[in-house]
């Protein structure tokens, strides 16, 4: 099914985590143990439906030493999975996020644990009501490869945080953070309580089949699809953060166009543009085309003195992504787009596969509607240019695709920039910035349409694995009966009384 999989006992906090013996238990589960470690987790979910907080805390301190303590180890192997990308590189586009990620739950856990009280209308009183939050049982993640150490630990860490058992599947094509994500948390947690799957596109299809409480998904639209429907067959809720065609505006009251594409090639650039959120495609007012160009060729310079071996710039994952992004720069050129190498002078020839991985930034001019750099979704550091004549243009523009998952405004309208926000609907939005509404704990991620289904972080986050349950209380003195048939005039003037107070 996935043939483009990723292209992209009760437990106690003195339990000794997963030993040795388990180590076995994670590499068999690529094949038919995968079934027997989900049941274990969900028979473990529902021997032990209440999660007290204290268990919770020790889950989420554990995965905060696992962390700490072998944040180094991650990076490297992210490093060797990706051929070229720099540990300073990750700690910006991995650490930093999910270190915020983890404060945030640890800051938070027991005010977002706690049941709410609900107001009871007049007509049902004295009774009382409340919501209770409960684990929903077995949480599965599947993530990406492009950020392979928060987008796989951060939606983990917050499922356990809600009181769930976590299985998580990371990509197939960054194999050495999966393998070691693997050994660190069987030493940290028992089998019961959170897991690590590693494999291919088996593993894949038969993980999303899982009858799981809920399964969370992050890569490409397409294959958002296909987990959809596989989770589909048993009623399993999905959280789907997807990606898309996301615009960047540059209005037409942006006076800085010089800062502005310093942040815009900070967005699209950042991983070698491998980015879910990164701008897709930019809207320009006509005229600005070579100025823009101009500043964004500086920009670059200035973030990347060079590119061939810098760490700084990621290489793009594979050779087959790679020939991708190639293909579709050779098609636009074909069409009659112009394509402007805004890298920095080449200072050398690659002296590795890696290095010649590390596509070069491209801006794109004058592509014809047909070419598939406007429709599919780029992730790589090609940004095609499009320019415009007035905001209504753009609006509509943008309205007539797929909901994108983020969208940038830059200027100093705030007329224009409302307008944007209220004609458009996005995932997200940042303002005068690239990136930024991710990095605020705050604000809920997550896509709208083709982007994605449902969001995460902060307490949107902890909802998502919730279970909110109505408990309503009745009170003594309460009567309920007044209702209870055979009605006749007593009823005539109770519901009456009733319907005026509600009206």
């Amino acid at each position: 099914m996935f043939a483009a999989w990723d292209d992209r006992t009760q437990q106690h906090p003195q339990e000794t985590p997963m030993n040795a013996s388990t180590h076995a238990l994670v590499a068999v589960a690529a094949t038919s143990g995968l079934v027997d470690l989900f049941e274990r987790q969900q028979q473990a979910a529902r021997r032990e439906v209440d999660v007290p907080l204290a268990l919770r805390r020790e889950r989420l301190q554990r995965l905060t030493a696992m962390w700490r303590h072998n944040e180094g180890r991650l990076a490297q192997a992210v490093g060797q999975d990706f051929g070229l990308r720099g540990e300073r590189l990750t700690q910006v586009a991995d650490a930093l996020v999910l270190d915020s990620v983890l404060a945030d739950l640890r800051r938070n856990l027991a005010r977002w644990s706690r049941p709410r009280r609900v107001r009871t209308p007049l007509h049902l009183l004295p009774a009382r009501a409340f919501v209770q939050r409960q684990p929903l049982g077995v949480v599965g993640v599947i993530s990406p490869w492009n950020y392979p150490l928060q987008l796989a630990l951060g939606p983990s860490a917050t499922a356990l945080a809600a009181g769930n058992r976590v299985l998580l599947k990371p990509s197939e094509h960054t194999p050495h953070t999966a393998q070691l994500l693997a050994e660190l948390v069987a030493q940290h947690f028992a089998p019961e309580e959170f897991a690590v799957v590693t494999g291919g596109v088996d593993v894949a299809t038969a993980f999303s089949a899982l009858p799981f409480d809920h399964l969370f998904f992050t890569g490409s639209t397409t294959v958002g699809r296909q987990v959809a429907e596989a989770a589909a067959r048993n009623l399993t809720p999905v959280t789907l953060e997807l990606g898309g065609k996301s615009p960047c505006i540059v209005d037409a009251s942006c006076s800085d166009l010089d800062g502005a594409a310093l942040k815009i090639a900070v967005g699209k650039l950042l991983n070698g543009g491998q980015t879910c959120i990164a701008p897709d495609y930019l809207l320009l007012p006509r005229g600005r085309e070579a100025a823009f160009a101009d500043a964004y060729q500086k920009a670059v310079t200035r973030l990347f003195p060079q590119l061939v071996g810098n760490a700084d710039y990621a290489a793009i994952i594979n050779a087959r992504q790679h020939q991708r992004l190639q293909a579709l720069v050779d098609e636009a050129r074909a069409l009659g787009a112009r394509v402007d190498d805004v890298g920095p002078p080449a200072l050398g020839t690659p002296a590795s596969e890696a290095e010649a991985r590390q596509m070069r930034p491209l801006l794109v001019f004058d592509l014809p509607p047909q070419a598939r750099l406007l429709h599919e979704e780029i992730f790589g550091p090609v940004l095609p240019v499009l320019p415009y004549d007035d905001l209504g243009t753009v609006i509509a523009y943008i309205n007539a695709r797929p909901r994108p998952l983020a969208l940038y405004w830059f200027g100093q309208d705030e007329a224009a920039r409302d307008r944007v926000l209220q004609g458009t609907v996005s995932g997200g939005v940042t303002v005068n910035d690239m990136l930024m509404h991710i990095a605020h704990d705050g604000l809920p991620f997550g896509g709208v349409g083709e982007s994605g289904l449902g969001a995460y972080h902060g307490e949107t986050g902890f909802l998502r694995f919730t279970h909110e349950k109505a408990v309503f209380v009745q009170s003594r003195f309460g009567r309920g009966d007044l209702l209870y048939p055979p009605f006749g005039a007593r009823f005539d003037r109770v519901m009456g009384l009733i319907r005026r107070w509600l009206r």
